[in-house]
């Protein structure tokens, strides 16, 4: 229904405009409410897409005085805009003053939140609507799918599953793929492949849904089959298709149906693009082939494309991996030649790149430059302070980090600051670390966890300790948590604990020499002759070898 503006709110709306003569602006008509509402809403959109704080407020003011702010599209419009400038109390004042019973605030607040990466703000308000009796709808589901599949709670999936199948809305294609995407980034992928089977009426998103999730686990040929057969039931595929199958294909390393499918991509009337050349540099880099990355790179330029944020992060990852900072620095200097410098993401990978080359300076620089930061910047920098043995300054910076943006920690944010207290040997601070990310951030300690843990107690003497704790592991220790063990029974002469260390990474590694030579110079260091003859026979008798020591880090010119 069409609302009239009356005389006062249009006076009101033209001399906004003309005080904002900036900013493009659209013919408002006085006989209808609408073009002024499109105006005003196109205007909030920009500012926060812009993240204009101050216009945008200026424009809430004025909406106020106006009398519109107090219509839910205007306040839902405003919400999205405070959650795009985290301004998340704002965005919360403004949703509180809806009326609970309006479905359209949770859906809002809801969708903002999952849009803006803040998954768990998402979630909370999701289970809040929940207690008030509201239930879930095809709009709100779709967004709370997608903060399941980047937290991997498929428990919270599951029951949303059950909630689309009580309310009878499976047939809506966009839930449905919300949904096949949810299994697929929390590893079900043949739960998800059970979802798309059972659509009555199958198309084009639900398919390239299923295939990103088919690419991501390593099964690009099920992906490609059943492309095929959905091309056969007249399913024709698009570029986001052949896409997720370049991508699936260059993450297992098959070159041949990498080839392949740039050849069927354009023989069926798709022309690839730049997500294509950087889905190949991806895959690439992701199986440490940082070479063929650069070579990818220089071809796709040569086609004409014009690199996006994602291609330049994608490169600069080489560079890291490589500690190559003379070719890293090139592509700074082209980020900067081609506008994406300032991209969050290309701004994380610099960090990134600098301090895994060792330039902690450049890396604190551009990191301290950044009027926002992500998780990846935030963990990039506090690892490089741990491993180039800025271990206070990687403390003080997850401190930081937790006070002023607490809900972005993750894994390898404790991974970052535990391996910062392992270095610097700050036993009770891991600790208390170690139960923090369990008990307040609830989050599942992994192998790495474990490893650090170990390292930790291990370079600290408590070698009892920390074979204690590899013994109440709830999963099996790897070769890093056995290795972190037997480092320490080195440094500390424990040969009895080193022995059991050396049997575990023995069958884990039987091939890798390294371990005998580590227990054969604790065994020297110990005086015991008879067990260095014997464990050097034993490398003779298996054909091991040592490989020597290199270093693969590029001097900067």
């Amino acid at each position: 229904m069409c609302l009239l503006l009356s005389r006062y709110q249009f006076k009101g709306t033209l001399a906004f405009f003309k005080s904002h003569h900036k900013l493009p602006i659209l013919i408002i008509s006085r006989r209808s409410f609408r073009s002024s509402s499109e105006t005003y809403f196109h205007l909030i959109e920009t500012y926060g897409r812009d993240r204009a704080l101050q216009q945008g407020k200026k424009l809430h003011a004025h909406l106020i005085i106006n009398g519109l702010a107090r219509l839910t599209h205007f306040a839902s419009k405003l919400i999205s805009f405070y959650v795009e400038t985290k301004q998340l109390s704002d965005a919360r004042k403004l949703f509180d003053k809806i009326p609970e019973s309006n479905i359209r605030r949770w859906i809002v607040l809801i969708g903002a939140y999952s849009r803006r990466g803040l998954i768990q703000e998402a979630l909370s308000v999701f289970y809040e609507m929940q207690k008030q009796g509201l239930g879930a709808n095809k709009f709100v589901i779709p967004s709370v799918l997608k903060c399941c599949g980047h937290v991997y709670d498929v428990q919270t999936g599951r029951i949303l599953h059950s909630v689309i199948l009580k309310y009878s809305i499976e047939s809506d294609v966009y839930v449905i793929s919300s949904l096949i995407d949810m299994y697929s980034k929390c590893g079900e992928v043949e739960k998800a492949r059970r979802v798309f089977d059972r659509m009555v009426e199958k198309d084009l998103v639900a398919l390239n849904a299923m295939l990103s999730g088919y690419g991501q686990h390593g099964f690009a040929k099920e992906g490609f089959a059943l492309m095929d057969k959905m091309e056969k039931l007249g399913i024709k595929p698009n570029v986001i298709t052949w896409n997720s199958l370049i991508s699936g294909f260059a993450q297992k390393g098959d070159d041949a149906m990498v080839s392949k499918m740039f050849e069927l991509m354009i023989s069926n009337g798709v022309e690839p693009d730049v997500i294509s050349w950087t889905s190949v540099i991806s895959g690439l880099v992701q199986n440490f082939r940082n070479e063929a990355a650069f070579d990818a790179f220089k071809q796709m330029l040569g086609q004409g494309f014009l690199p996006t944020s994602a291609t330049i992060s994608t490169v600069l990852a080489a560079c890291a991996t490589m500690a190559n900072v003379r070719r890293g620095r090139e592509i700074h200097g082209y980020a900067v030649v081609i506008r994406v410098e300032d991209d969050i993401y290309v701004r994380s990978a610099l960090v990134d790149m600098y301090a895994k080359c060792g330039f902690i300076s450049e890396a604190s620089m551009l990191f301290y430059m950044m009027p926002e930061r992500n998780t990846v910047t935030w963990n990039s920098m506090i690892f490089g302070y741990a491993n180039h043995g800025y271990c206070d300054e990687a403390i003080e910076l997850f401190d930081q980090m937790e006070k002023s943006e607490g809900n972005k920690l993750d894994h390898l944010t404790f991974t970052a600051v535990l391996t910062a207290c392992s270095h610097a040997g700050m036993v009770e601070h891991g600790q208390s670390l170690f139960l923090l990310m369990q008990q307040k951030y609830k989050i599942v300690p992994r192998l790495e966890h474990y490893a650090c843990m170990v390292d930790l107690l291990g370079r600290a003497g408590n070698l009892n300790e920390a074979y204690d704790m590899i013994k109440k592991m709830p999963v099996k220790p790897d070769l890093f948590v056995w290795g972190a063990l037997l480092g320490a029974c080195r440094n500390h002469g424990d040969i009895g604990l080193a022995e059991v260390a050396a049997r575990h990474l023995a069958e884990l590694e039987p091939e890798n020499a390294g371990n005998n030579m580590l227990m054969s110079n604790l065994y020297a260091d110990a005086g015991s002759w008879e067990n260095v003859s014997r464990s050097k026979k034993m490398m003779k008798r298996k054909r091991l070898k040592n490989f020597p020591g290199c270093s693969w880090i590029e001097e900067a010119t």
